[in-house]
C-alpha cells in the first residue's frame, strides 16, 4: 500500500486523529505535547500545523475515498 493509502475505516481514524489536532492548535497546545498525546511523529504534528495555518480545518480532511 502506498501512503495514505489503508481501509475506509483506517482513512476514518486518521482524519479524527487530524481534526483533534486542530482543536489543539487553536488551544495553543505544543506540537511536542500534541505528538506525545497522540502517539504520532511531531513531524507529522508539524505539517498538520502547517496544513492548518495555510487553509483552515479543512486542509486536515480526507482528500477522498480509499481506491482499491
Amino acid at each position: 500500500m502506498g501512503r495514505g493509502a489503508g481501509t475506509p475505516a483506517e482513512q476514518e481514524r486518521r482524519e479524527r486523529l487530524r481534526l483533534q489536532t486542530a482543536e489543539r492548535f487553536e488551544g495553543g497546545e505544543s506540537t511536542r505535547d500534541i505528538a506525545r498525546d497522540l502517539r504520532v511523529s511531531e513531524r507529522s504534528v508539524g505539517r498538520w500545523r502547517a496544513a492548518w495555518q495555510r487553509s483552515g480545518i479543512q486542509a486536515l480532511r480526507s482528500q477522498g475515498p480509499v481506491l482499491a
